[in-house]
């Protein structure tokens, strides 16, 4: 018997020592056989559903579905386009095949029109902003609306120096797009911009606000545009700039491109200089400006010092048409402009916007150098000729 529990503590202790040096060094080995017992299936997360017809968080559909029935496809033809037309097809032309074939025959013409660009529907009358230069050598304009309708349009007026048009159509139950408050508008805000670029259809892009009050960009004589990074693309010229409301911002009109594609630098005519072009053209047929009759040039380092003059930045006049207001107010060449009613006249730019915004008629004085010694002319304000591009100020 005592032999027996010997052995079973020899036993037992070997035992407790295996146990002991297997746990420290090798626990991996102890693991307990596989549970089979079952276990519930991980847990998925599920995107929870959302109502039928609500935008996803950080959609902009309402914006787009508020603005872009407002936003149209322009097609324009010149009368050599248009010549080509009937030489292309013959029947054209012809009354008893336009009954029966007419679709096929304008399908065919369709895609021969040149010159696609945008526009944008700014009053249930019909009245449709866009380019100049995307309507001022037309003969024929037509537009495409979004919900597929056709229309002829006729120009109403134009505005060269802003590259602003008007056209209008004749067509029930047009939808006007809404007009935002510009001022309110800063750099940073998302944009949408919404046109026809390439021809490919109506397209929506995306961006942000890059920069406001963009001038001394030599693309049009007045210029105080809205700068964005949203896509614009040749075809989207006429087209809208609109805020995350839908509301209109600005008409899309020209992109910095070294290849013709975008390259995130794009610029749009603010609303509210579009608005007031617009109201003008409408109620007058065309946009009144303040004028004098000089040829204004910005003073440079270099030519400061060809003239010997003390001032090294302003506004020098190279040039005062005869007979105009300046010359007639007694203003000469070489003079040196120092201020305009009272404000300070920085640059050439600056100084055609605010003649502009006088009215003919009206008399302004102005601060001027003469050899150095400063003189005060008063000017009568004259009508801005109509012309394409800035000759004299």
């Amino acid at each position: 018997m005592r032999r027996f529990w010997l052995l079973f503590a020899q036993t037992t202790t070997i035992g407790l020592a295996l146990w002991f040096i297997l746990t420290t060094l090798k626990p991996e080995w102890l693991q307990s056989t596989p549970d089979f017992r079952v276990r519930p299936a991980a847990s998925i997360v599920q995107m929870q559903e959302v109502a039928p017809g609500a935008p996803a968080p950080g959609s902009y559909r309402d914006a787009a579905k508020q603005a872009m029935p407002a936003v149209v496809n322009i097609f324009t033809a010149t009368e050599t386009e248009t010549q080509a037309r009937t030489q292309t097809n013959p029947f054209m032309d012809d009354p008893f095949l336009q009954k029966f074939f007419g679709d096929q025959l304008e399908e065919q013409y369709d895609e021969k029109q040149a010159s696609l660009g945008s526009g944008v529907i700014v009053s249930p009358q019909g009245y449709i902003l866009t380019n100049n230069h995307v309507v001022e050598s037309a003969d024929e304009i037509e537009v495409a609306l979004a919900d597929g309708r056709k229309a002829s349009a006729k120009v109403v007026g134009s505005d060269p120096e802003t590259d602003l048009a008007v056209i209008k159509i004749e067509l029930p139950n047009l939808p006007a797009i809404t007009l935002a408050q510009v001022d309110q508008a800063d750099v940073g805000d998302v944009v949408l911009a919404i046109g026809n670029p390439f021809g490919v259809g109506q397209t929506i892009t995306m961006g942000i606000i890059s920069a406001l009050g963009r001038s001394h960009l030599g693309i049009n004589t007045f210029e105080n545009f809205i700068q964005t990074d949203a896509a614009i693309n040749p075809g989207n010229s006429g087209g809208a700039l609109v805020d995350t409301n839908g509301n209109l911002l600005g008409i899309n009109t020209a992109i910095y491109s070294r290849t013709g594609g975008n390259l995130g630098i794009g610029f749009a005519i603010p609303v509210s200089t579009a608005k007031n072009v617009m109201e003008a053209i409408i109620n007058t047929g065309q946009v009144v400006r303040g004028w004098i009759g000089v040829e204004p040039q910005d003073i440079t380092p270099e030519l400061a010092d060809s003239f010997g003059l003390t001032k090294k930045t302003g506004i020098i006049i190279a040039g005062v048409l005869k007979g105009g207001p300046a010359e007639q107010a007694g203003m000469k060449p070489g003079d040196i402009l120092v201020s305009i009613d009272k404000r300070p006249a920085t640059d050439t730019t600056a100084m055609v916007n605010l003649i502009a915004q006088f009215a003919p008629g009206q008399k302004i004085s102005m601060n001027i150098l003469r050899k150095s010694q400063p003189i005060t002319v008063e000017i009568t304000v004259g009508k801005r000729p109509q012309i394409k591009q800035e000759e004299t100020e």
